[in-house]
């Protein structure tokens, strides 16, 4: 990559455009999807658990599967796996929207989470690659990349009701199709090869690709990984509606702690994990996963009961809720892009801080809502909740960054971004099942407990964001630097 990128030539903007693409799609189908949760509820008749699975067969194949795509794109190059997983992303949304009843759904968010898995990890690796060798510039890439999520996020309820309203759900699918051709080829044309990845070819050629890399996939990582995350997921989900007592749910629980267990046994033990546990020894990207986890478990798990009240409690059309929604993730835009600026300025800490704070004053005043609250008593908190979180992601991110050897940006970007899907996919499973009744006044039940506890997790956030380094380093030097970041991460 060129090292000598300004942050006004065409050059940047060509490639922060293209590597956004796979952070837009995946968010955008997110947003668009909790939007007709209860028109493909009534349509394949899904009860919320069903829901919840289409919701969640995604973000679980997305979080249980990038620690493998970050591996195998610094094995292969990130830019080989960025235009594959767009390749499967747009294969799998034509299936979603060609479904004809829940399991097969279900099976096609599995495969669109795969594509999502390939995408994220190695879109954060190439934006690395591109602006790693000065912090600024990264922030500013960073805060640039996640505003333009955040631009998807918003436009998704609004896009998603006025599809739903004019040509049914399955539009919601089919309208990320061209976005992924387009972002394919943008790919092809605009994003360089990386030296590392021309000589990985070179030498792939010449030795048959034997040992070219140290890094592959860990397959019994990999299904142990599967297996503990989705059993744990899925006995959350049946909590509810089945019992604590019952044995799928206790069984679901106890797999889960076992497969765990020797997931950590394994990966210990293993010369090549699929995740390094030698990343949790500093304690900047320690304390900046489990940041992330806070922050997805929340908002993920809030954004699904939201759907629900919007749409069961309150009466609203699709439409009507998506509008609704808009302050919501319209509010990320302007703390994305100032995320950029505050991190070059102050470094990670004080935004994440700060932004924690934000979004659980948010949460916290969410919790009074009822189903007779006035639409504008809603406007407040959503907007709290994502300038907060739009002020701090950004800095954690780069913190995360910044905290990897610029070889093993891809495995690092995968390990915070699978923690932060997965605690997307418990977030999604724990406060869903709070508002499974069919009644308004169960799920605004739910949605308080939900709020209660989205405070508390916010406040642990901002807590963590103190064992985080204050100051955003250079990929380059951080190689360097590693020993002493482990000391100098001490608060």
């Amino acid at each position: 990559m060129n090292s000598s990128i300004l942050p006004h030539s065409r050059a940047f903007g060509r490639v922060l455009a293209t590597v956004s693409v796979g952070f837009v799609v995946t968010q955008l189908d997110v947003t668009i999807v909790n939007i007709a949760l209860p028109k493909i509820g009534a349509d394949l008749h899904a009860n919320v658990a069903g829901l919840q699975w289409v919701v969640d067969a995604y973000t679980l194949a997305f979080a249980v599967l990038m620690l493998s795509a970050g591996a195998l794109g610094d094995r292969f190059g990130a830019r080989r796996m960025y235009a594959a997983g767009i390749v499967l992303f747009a294969l799998a949304s034509l299936a979603c929207g060609l479904a004809l009843d829940a399991p097969m759904l279900v099976a096609a968010r599995a495969l669109q989470g795969i594509g999502a898995a390939a995408m994220l990890p190695n879109s954060l690796a190439l934006l690395n690659q591109s602006y790693g060798h000065d912090p600024k510039l990264r922030a500013r890439a960073v805060g640039l990349w996640t505003a333009a999520g955040a631009i998807s996020i918003a436009a998704g309820p609004v896009v998603g009701g006025l599809l739903i309203a004019a040509f049914g759900w399955r539009s919601i699918f089919l309208v990320i199709l061209p976005i992924c051709v387009a972002g394919l080829l943008a790919t092809l044309r605009w994003v360089p090869r990386p030296a590392a990845e021309l000589h990985h070819s070179r030498q792939s050629v010449a030795a048959g690709a034997t040992n070219a890399s140290p890094r592959g996939i860990d397959l019994s990582g990999q299904c142990l990984a599967i297996v503990a995350l989705t059993a744990f997921v899925a006995a959350v989900i049946e909590w509810r509606p089945l019992g604590p007592g019952h044995p799928l749910v206790a069984g679901g629980f106890a797999l889960a702690l076992v497969a765990a267990s020797a997931f950590v046994a394994v990966e210990s033990r293993s010369t090549a994990p699929m995740l390094p546990l030698s990343l949790f020894r500093k304690r900047t990207f320690s304390a900046a996963v489990l940041f992330g986890i806070c922050v997805n478990l929340t908002y993920y798990g809030m954004v699904f009961v939201l759907s629900l009240y919007l749409q069961r409690a309150r009466g609203y059309t699709p439409l009507q809720a998506g509008l609704a929604f808009l302050p919501l993730t319209g509010g990320f835009l302007l703390s994305n892009v100032a995320s950029g600026w505050v991190v070059g300025r102050f470094g990670v800490r004080a935004p994440m801080t700060a932004g924690a704070l934000t979004a659980g004053l948010g949460y916290g005043l969410l919790h009074f809502v009822d189903a007779n609250t006035p639409i504008a008593g809603l406007l407040l908190p959503f907007l709290l909740i994502p300038s907060g979180m739009g002020l701090a992601v950004p800095a954690m991110t780069t913190a995360v960054l910044a905290s990897a050897e610029a070889q093993r940006a891809g495995t690092a970007s995968a390990v915070l971004n699978t923690a932060r899907q997965a605690g997307g996919a418990v977030g999604v499973a724990a406060f869903g099942a709070l508002a499974c009744g069919a009644a308004a006044t169960q799920i605004v039940a739910g949605m308080q407990v939900a709020t209660a506890v989205s405070v508390g997790l916010l406040m642990l956030g901002g807590a963590l964001s103190r064992f985080v380094h204050p100051q955003p380093r250079s990929s380059h030097s951080s190689r360097h630097q590693a020993g002493r970041e482990r000391a100098s991460d001490s608060p």
